[in-house]
């Protein structure tokens, strides 16, 4: 089986390679990370005109038509970058759901997404729910011609620059029932919303909702009524791979920075690349990466070759976050303890990785969760 990228998609990173090389150094990056904004508005505009932002998109919103392989070729790209700007928020995220909804709403909004004049979030996560999409305490009261929406949200990726929120509210059930959930666009300006951005460690930006008698119009619900459960669990399957092959890229990053490192840094007059027991060390951070790409390319397989069934394809996703968990800190801990201090240093590129790193294994489930998503699947 080939497990390798094709032509357009090498391509595709080969010319994000080369951009982020001229135009995205560590030190460059400093500067957007110490900025005001925390992102570089030039840079998204730039990431349009590229037509990256077109990646993940159908032919029919003006799009690239790509699959959920092209989303991870741009993601690995990305996490060797240690890319600032929102593009799970808006790409697999904000995006996803939309055209996964599909309708008027994403027909208005999609290209707007493309052309880099939109920029969205998508909150969903409660503080009560612990990575549980279906527990939301949010509710949606129907009024004449619309929505009354009351309730909070926490860290909504992507919610510090956004313009919209597609926001996830109860219109029936209890507070842990897939059922009952609703979809709802609003504008980050709406009557009763308050937006309270903060960073996280690793330097991406978050923001917190609070919906106070919130209205919104009917036409700006997404799907079905009472069915949203089904569309954030398909998009967030789609964001396990995506992030998933960001730290993909980070392990490259950071095995690669520790080898050369390690070649020049000496003790006792020779380098200490020389020294049986880290090469034995370096050899095993070498082989956790190649078990995580490995088992994120059977994935991205799985999920598109239309013949694994949907339950097979979702217990690899888990397994993927899984593994990802496990040698993603041991990749991040090694390059740390073989940089010595230096390597907890702001002025180091490593331990800026190694903080991404940390807040993918954390944000959207740690790994004891996906070990027991997995575990649900395989033995029940």
């Amino acid at each position: 089986m080939n497990f390798d990228y094709n032509e357009e998609q090498k391509m595709l990173k080969e010319s994000m390679q080369r951009w982020f090389q001229d135009n995205y150094s560590f030190d460059q990056r400093r500067v957007i990370l110490e900025s005001e904004a925390g992102v570089s508005a030039e840079h998204w505009a730039t990431f349009a005109e590229l037509g990256w932002l077109s990646i993940p998109f159908a032919e029919a919103y003006g799009g690239y038509g790509g699959s959920i392989i092209d989303t991870a070729a741009i993601m690995e790209e990305c996490g060797k970058a240690l890319l600032l700007e929102p593009m799970i928020a808006n790409l697999v995220l904000f995006g996803g759901v939309l055209q996964k909804a599909g309708g008027a709403v994403a027909s208005e909004l999609i290209p707007q997404i493309i052309d880099g004049s939109l920029m969205g979030s998508l909150a969903t996560y409660e503080e009560q729910a612990r990575f549980d999409l279906s527990n939301i305490a949010t509710t949606a009261t129907g009024t004449d011609g619309g929505f009354t929406l009351n309730g909070a949200k926490a860290l909504a990726v992507g919610g510090a620059h956004a313009s919209k929120f597609i926001v996830s509210a109860r219109v029936d059930g209890d507070d842990t029932d897939n059922n009952g959930i609703s979809l709802f666009v609003i504008d980050a300006n709406a009557d009763g919303l308050t937006v309270s951005p903060h960073d996280l460690m690793d330097g991406q930006q978050v923001a917190d909702l609070k919906l106070e008698n919130v209205s919104v119009s009917a036409d700006q619900q997404l799907g079905e009524a009472g069915a949203g459960y089904a569309l954030l669990d398909a998009v967030m399957q789609d964001l396990n791979v995506a992030l998933s092959a960001e730290a993909v890229g980070i392990m490259q990053t950071l095995n690669s920075a520790t080898i050369e490192y390690t070649k020049t840094r000496k003790q006792f007059g020779v380098p200490i690349s020389v020294f049986q027991a880290l090469q034995h060390r370096m050899v095993d951070c070498f082989m956790a990466y190649e078990q995580s790409k490995s088992l994120l390319c059977g994935a991205l397989c799985e999920l598109t070759d239309g013949t694994t069934s949907a339950e097979e394809a979702r217990q690899t996703v888990f397994a993927l976050r899984t593994v990802i968990a496990k040698y993603g800190k041991q990749v991040g801990d090694e390059a740390i303890q073989m940089h010595g201090g230096m390597g907890i240093t702001d002025e180091l590129s490593i331990g800026h990785y190694v903080k991404r790193m940390l807040m993918i294994n954390l944000q959207f489930g740690n790994g004891d969760f996906y070990q027991n998503q997995y575990n649900q699947l395989a033995y029940s």
